[in-house]
């Protein structure tokens, strides 16, 4: 019975067939990549402004898939006022709100 006073005991993941070669192959990529994208991330003054892009961004893209077409610029420019924005802007907005 489920009590939420008591934390659940996970289970430990199994290490066997983990460390395979197609896996061990594919992490030295992953980490140059994750590299490269720390050193990018340290010029920017405001680190938190990369994080905050990609709802943006996102949201831009999911608006496009319901035809629903806006700029990257107009999505800037009216993230913190929508008030003088298209419909097909606030729409888009409205997509960042959900993540």
């Amino acid at each position: 019975m489920f009590n939420p006073e008591v934390p659940y005991d996970i289970p430990a993941l199994p290490i066997n067939g983990i460390e395979t070669i197609e896996v061990l192959k594919k992490v030295t990529p992953a980490a140059r990549s994750l590299t490269a994208l720390n050193q990018v991330a340290r010029l920017f003054t405001n680190q938190n402004l990369l994080v905050n892009l990609i709802p943006i961004l996102e949201s831009k893209s999911s608006s496009e898939i319901e035809n629903i077409v806006t700029t990257t610029d107009a999505l800037f420019q009216h993230d913190s006022d929508t008030s003088n924005a298209d419909s097909a802007t606030k729409e888009a907005l409205r997509y960042k709100t959900w993540f």
